[in-house]
């Protein structure tokens, strides 16, 4: 499994796209929060970092499809697919390869972004910010790029055209995070069903445990949703 990790860490970093989709990612994260005024956080009077918290999931809603969409399909498209089968590595393994690699780019994405909180903290008067729940929302951040790289691998198994692969991920990983929460809003659900079809959606947990507790359903759900789609995944490849 370390050696489809490794073989996934260097074929995005093996080409210029690895290193623009990072650099993009950071340098929109910084405009966001530093120069736009309608979401600069210098501007709030307080330390907070709730903009980046509410921004980050749209952003990584594309930036991760980027990441996974040639893991699978690009093994289809030029044929190391079947080279891959050969090895004595079962399809279980190879699918926790490439999640565990796609993981650790997004990961890098991400580390570099703590660089906010701490010179938040350093620059406020008084008080400082709630640690508690900033750490929880940098939990639940990569508890919800979890799920996108799964979602991005997965859809990455079903075809052997990348930008279809990026665009179907796109669409799924939107669907999950603000689909539910949407149609829980739609009045036939008033009667007490919009509660329940908005804890489908990630929003609803990422929310939960962006408050600072870490709820064990809130957990459980992310991990049942990676566990789903890499299933499928690997189900993917048994047909294959």
């Amino acid at each position: 499994m370390w050696m489809i990790c490794m073989k996934e860490w260097r074929q995005f970093f093996s080409s210029l796209t690895g290193y623009i989709a990072i650099i993009l990612f950071l340098f929109l994260m910084g405009l966001f929060l530093f120069v736009f005024p309608a979401s600069n956080i210098l501007d709030f009077g307080y330390a907070s970092l709730d903009n980046y918290f509410t921004l980050a999931p749209w952003i990584l809603l594309f930036l991760i499809p980027v990441i996974t969409m040639r893991s699978m399909a690009d093994e289809y498209k030029s044929g190391t697919f079947e080279i891959l089968q050969t090895i004595p590595v079962s399809n279980t393994k190879i699918v926790w390869g490439k999640y565990a690699g796609c993981l650790l780019v997004v990961a890098i994405a991400l580390l570099p972004t703590i660089v906010y909180a701490i010179c938040l903290q350093q620059l406020s008067a008084k008080g400082g910010m709630d640690v508690g729940a900033t750490i929880g929302s940098y939990i639940g951040l990569f508890f919800l790029a979890g799920v996108y790289t799964a979602v991005g691998i997965c859809c990455s198994s079903f075809t052997n055209n990348t930008v279809v692969a990026f665009i179907t991920a796109a669409f799924v990983c939107f669907l999950l995070y603000n689909g539910f929460e949407a149609l829980s809003k739609l009045p036939v659900f008033a009667n007490g069903a919009d509660y329940y079809i908005e804890m489908l959606g990630i929003n609803f947990h990422y929310r939960s445990i962006s408050r600072g507790v870490l709820d064990t359903r809130d957990v459980l759900y992310f991990l049942a949703i990676i566990g789903l789609f890499l299933l499928i995944t690997q189900r993917n490849l048994m047909k294959r």
